[in-house]
Parts: C-alpha cells; structure tokens; sequence
C-alpha cells in the first residue's frame, strides 16, 4: 500500500487484534466504525452486524448450557431409578431365609428389574460345599485365580476364561458379559456372572459402582448361610 509515493507496511490480523486488545476504548471513540462492521453469519449466508452477531453467540451458548443441563438431569434420573433398584434388591435379599431363597431372588431381581437375561452365581471355598448344586459346580484354577486377583466388576466383550459355559443353552450365543467378585473378610468365595445377547450390555468403559455394590449385597446375603474357608493357595 503507498500513500504518495510512501510504501506504508501492511497489518497482518493479528497486529489488528493486538491493537484492539491494546485499545479497548477504540471503538468508542470511532463508533461509526463499530455500526458499519459486517460478518459473515456464522451458518452461512448473509453478513450481520457484529451486535447481531453477539446475539447468535449467546443464544448457541445458551443452546449448548441447555443441552447440559438435560444431559445432567437424565443421568441423574438414571441414577436414582439404578440406586432405587440395588435398594429394593437389598431389602428382598435381607427377607431371605436360606441360601435357596437368596439365590433364587438374586436370580429373579436382576432378570425382572436390571434386564439381564443370564446370570449365574459359582461358589468354591466355603465349608456347605455341594456338588449337587450348580452354585458349587467345580470352577477352574484360572477363573478362581481371576477372580481372586480382581480390583472392580470386570465387563466387557469376552468371557473370563471358561466361565461362558455357565449360562448353558445360551452360552453360544452371548456377547457381552460382566462379573462381581463375592468376599467375606477379604476371603473370596465366589462370583456373580450376568452375561446378554447383546453386545452393548457390558462394555469395557462403562460404569462398575452399581454392579460393586450388587457384588457387596450379594456377598453379605450368601455369607449368611455359607461359611468362607481361608485358603493359603488356590488348588
């Protein structure tokens, strides 16, 4: 650019914006120039007043704060109806009056109010062991040894070793699967196994809090009519 004859330095849009940081007071003393200023709108289209332009930015803040918030209710709704459950399991599990009883409520709660098709409940170690019941079918060194070594419920897309045979007819069939450890005085004894045709029911990212306290529930309930036996190695 030259102004008689003058070669004057071109701005680059960062010195402008650095001279407006600069110069708050700017367009105060050129109001003309703020009236006059287009930009593009920012979904295409014609050119608006940068006033108008302020105007769409608050409402699409607005908008996204607004999505947030439904996002924050909703998860929050879901988790009152998930602790609401685990409360009711809780209190039909303190009514019951035998190992039995306590398995067969485990069994019906988690199909008729978490909607998980197959569960299966293993137990080792414990001094009522019985081979006739399925709870005390013999369960492998490794999953025992899984299970011993687990910090949180396990979920995901395979199952721990050989424990998929469990669910019986459906085995073949299942794709998802979850598992909480059962303890009693920081003894293991056991296990809760639920397993789902579908593949989006146990996933590795999502949350374990509610099945840890199904797992803690469970624990308290058996270990009222079994009794743990400390092990030193696993056999």
């Amino acid at each position: 650019m030259t102004k008689a004859g003058i070669e004057l330095p071109t701005l680059t849009a960062d010195q402008v914006a650095e001279f407006l940081r600069q110069n708050p007071g700017f367009f105060e003393a050129h109001v003309d120039v703020l009236m006059n200023l287009q930009i593009p709108h920012p979904h295409g289209g014609r050119a608006v007043s940068i006033g108008e332009r302020q105007l769409i930015a608050v409402r699409e803040k607005a908008k996204l704060l607004e999505d947030k918030l439904h996002e924050l209710i909703q998860f929050g709704e879901e988790n009152d109806a998930a602790s609401e459950k685990v409360h009711r399991l809780a209190c039909r599990l303190i009514e019951a009056q035998g190992l039995d009883a306590a398995l067969d409520t485990l069994y019906l709660d988690l199909l008729d109010h978490f909607a998980v098709p197959h569960v299966a409940v293993r137990l080792w170690n414990v001094a009522e062991d019985d081979s006739a019941t399925r709870e005390f079918s013999a369960v492998s060194a490794e999953v025992r040894e899984f299970v011993e070594k687990m910090t949180a419920p396990y979920c995901g897309h395979h199952p721990v070793y050989d424990s998929q045979a469990w669910f019986g007819e459906a085995a073949p069939h299942v794709k998802s699967f979850a598992m909480a450890p059962l303890a009693h005085d920081g003894t293991r004894f056991g296990v809760v196994a639920l397993a789902s045709e579908d593949p989006k029911r146990f996933y590795p990212e999502m949350g374990t809090l509610y099945l840890a306290r199904i797992g803690e529930l469970v624990s308290h309930a058996l270990g009222r009519f079994v009794t743990p036996l400390r092990e030193q190695l696993l056999d």
